[in-house]
């Protein structure tokens, strides 16, 4: 078992790793969209700016973890907002192209620090 941390996505912010690699699959942890420059700083209210940049970060720690994006098996979308469904799903299509992985979306109450997106990633190792 392996445990992953990286500066280029934010660190948690709680007693978790951002993933854990385990025979050949990486688990990440929910991704929201604070930036990764360690201030824990939440992006705008904006869920499509926020949706980036929570993709943006789960790259990274999939990077970090010798796999990728394109290598994502299972997703899990938390949203705040139903409403937010169609502009969150555009988004996440431009990072996924035609790699489809298998994904589950859950509305929430809420998120930590009052995001409006959350996704974490089952993905194979490179």
């Amino acid at each position: 078992m392996k445990f992953i941390q990286t500066q280029k996505a934010p660190s948690a912010i709680g007693p978790y790793s951002q993933a854990t690699v385990v025979n050949g699959m990486v688990y990440t942890s929910g991704q929201i969209a604070l930036l990764p420059n360690g201030s824990d700083e939440l992006l705008t209210a904006d869920v499509a700016i926020q949706t980036k940049q929570v993709l943006t970060n789960l790259r990274e720690v999939l990077e970090t973890a010798d796999s990728s994006l394109q290598n994502v098996i299972k997703t899990t979308i938390f949203i705040a907002d139903m409403d937010d469904f169609a502009i969150i799903n555009e988004i996440y299509e431009s990072f996924f192209a035609t790699h489809k992985p298998a994904r589950s979306t859950v509305a929430v109450k809420t998120l930590p620090k009052n995001a409006l997106v959350e996704i974490d990633a089952i993905a194979l190792v490179s």
